[in-house]
């Protein structure tokens, strides 16, 4: 038993195993670690370009939340403007309604002491003739004397 042939056996095997590794699976394990090290790559890039887009979307959807709070502020400002709007409008209408209604009133009033002046007027003719009638002591003709008791009515 030779130690050195045994020992040379192992040495040549272990050539042939260094040789066969290198031509046949070396180059497949390097194959599959560098497609393996692409798509690692390849998801970091996918997550920094996700990360970034959601960036962006947050800025996006910040600004349109922004624009969106804008516009409703707008539309109540709107609103309420219009219903200041009405109520001075339906202010300014009763006040239109107030004045037409004193209007008519006053023109009522005055309608009204007109037909109690005549009424009036009436009645003192009337009294007038009485009066004299009495101071007289006769009949007076109402429609002989028609003129005189209008002019009459119409100084009193």
């Amino acid at each position: 038993m030779n130690i050195n042939l045994t020992f040379l056996g192992q040495m040549v095997s272990f050539a042939i195993l260094v040789w066969f590794t290198t031509k046949f699976i070396w180059p497949q394990l390097n194959h599959a670690i560098e497609e393996r090290q692409k798509k690692v790559a390849e998801g970091l890039a996918a997550a920094e370009r996700a990360r970034a887009e959601l960036k962006d979307a947050d800025a996006k959807v910040a600004v349109e939340i922004k624009q969106a709070r804008q516009q409703a502020t707008e539309i109540i400002d709107k609103a309420q403007q219009q219903a200041n709007q009405i109520v001075d409008k339906a202010r300014a209408d009763a006040v239109a309604e107030a004045v037409r209604l004193k209007a008519a009133a006053a023109d009522d009033i005055v309608s009204m002491q007109q037909r109690a002046r005549e009424e009036l007027r009436g009645w003192v003719g009337r009294l007038a003739v009485q009066g004299a009638e009495k101071i007289v002591q006769r009949e007076i003709d109402v429609s002989a004397h028609k003129a005189m008791l209008d002019q009459l009515a119409a100084e009193i």
